[in-house]
Formats: structure tokens, C-alpha cells, sequence
């Protein structure tokens, strides 16, 4: 998520729930064929059973995670704190379920997910409030289940950037901060971690380093 060239002169800042309110479906087609997302959950498909419970957190459009997941067998719920978005999502994944909700007030049912899918949800958060979402998403998971997620790692606190033509205001920490968070503060294991680069499908967006990781809750 870098700053374009766009300086948003005169906007206000909005928080993540207005930004994406604004950006509807436009945000799916410039990150909807996202390749490193799509491999992410097909090889996360290929490890549970049919039916498994799977948490999609910042669910957007529902395309294409939660189709991806529901279309795979499993039992999906998203939740975003965009009302645009669930509405969107509840229209284009009637498969999945959809909630208007924040990760950090979320409490999971009983027994667990037996994942949890988590693709950039947390850049628009401080940098306390992800370190406690990340915590909260593991503690969401039952023994042995799954964290796949990604962020655009950079040491940003705070920052002020427009972004697909919106001033927003960003937070992140460096890959190696990100992958220790989720070893050391969610006591997860991690299997895989990599850097990748994309061109979103949209003419005023730069192009974004992505860290895409899978991480595991020991089993009981």
C-alpha cells in the first residue's frame, strides 16, 4: 500500500469502513486476481476436511476468498467492518455467511475455526490494535487449525497516504516483526512465509510488496 502520486489535497482522512464503503466492487478488480491470494487458499483447501469452519476476516467482496472456500466444501463466515462491502458479499457469496464486524470485538463460536484467512485486513489499524487483531485471530482457532494470511510489511506507524485516490492513514511493521509476531506473541508455527510483488488492476495504484504466511495452532 504506497502512496500515489494523487496528493489528495482537501480530503479528509477516512477511517477503514468509510474507504471501503467508497470503494465497493473497485477494489475487487483491482486486487481480485491477486495470484500468491489464490494459492494461498488453495493450499489451504488442500488440508482440511469438508465442512471445515473457516473465518475470513476483512472478507470484502467475498471474491475471491470466501467463494474459493465455500466452493471447496467449507462452512465460511466473513466478517468486515464495511457495511458496503457485506452487503456486496452477501449478494455475490450466497454460499457464505457475512457479518458487519470488527476483528478486534469478535468473539468466535464454540470449539473454534478450523482456519482463519486474513488478507491485508490490518493496515488501517495502529500498530497495538494489529498486534492484538493477529492475537485475537489465533485464539480464534481450533487446535491444529490453520492462520493464512498476508500484509504489506514496511516500519510505518500512522501514516498519512492516499490510496486508490483516498487519504487514509496506515500502519505496519517489517516482514521479520510480522513472522516473529505470530511465532512468538500467537505462539504459532510457521510453515511457509514469502515476498511477492503485484501491479494491482488499477492505473492510479503502485505497485505493493506483499508477505503472504501460514502459520499453525499446535493441536491439542
Amino acid at each position: 500500500m504506497r502512496e500515489e502520486r494523487n496528493d489528495g489535497a482537501g480530503q479528509d482522512v477516512l477511517s477503514a469502513a468509510e474507504l471501503f464503503d467508497g470503494l465497493g466492487l473497485d477494489y475487487e478488480k483491482a486486487f481480485g486476481r491477486l495470484p500468491a491470494q489464490r494459492a494461498a487458499v488453495e493450499w489451504l483447501t488442500a488440508r482440511l476436511e469438508p465442512g471445515a469452519r473457516v473465518l475470513d476476516v476483512g472478507s470484502g467482496t467475498g471474491r475471491p476468498v470466501a467463494e474459493l472456500l465455500a466452493g471447496a466444501g467449507c462452512e465460511v463466515t466473513g466478517i468486515d467492518v464495511s457495511a458496503t462491502m457485506v452487503a456486496l458479499a452477501r449478494e455475490q457469496v450466497p454460499g457464505a455467511r457475512f457479518e458487519q464486524r470488527d476483528i478486534l470485538g469478535y468473539e468466535p463460536p464454540a470449539g473454534g475455526f478450523d482456519a482463519v484467512c486474513a488478507f491485508f485486513p490490518l493496515l488501517m489499524m495502529s500498530r497495538p490494535e494489529a498486534a492484538e487483531a493477529l492475537r485475537r485471530m489465533a485464539d480464534c482457532l481450533a487446535p491444529g487449525g490453520w492462520l493464512v494470511s498476508a500484509t504489506v510489511p514496511a516500519d510505518v506507524a500512522e501514516a498519512e497516504i492516499v490510496w486508490m485516490g483516498r487519504r487514509a492513514r496506515v500502519s505496519s511493521v517489517s516482514a521479520e516483526e510480522y513472522v516473529r509476531q505470530l511465532r512468538e506473541d500467537c505462539g504459532l508455527e510457521i510453515h511457509h512465509h514469502e515476498l511477492s510483488v503485484f501491479q494491482p488492476d488499477d492505473p492510479a495504484a503502485a505497485p505493493e510488496e506483499h508477505l503472504f504466511c501460514y502459520a499453525r495452532k499446535a493441536a491439542a
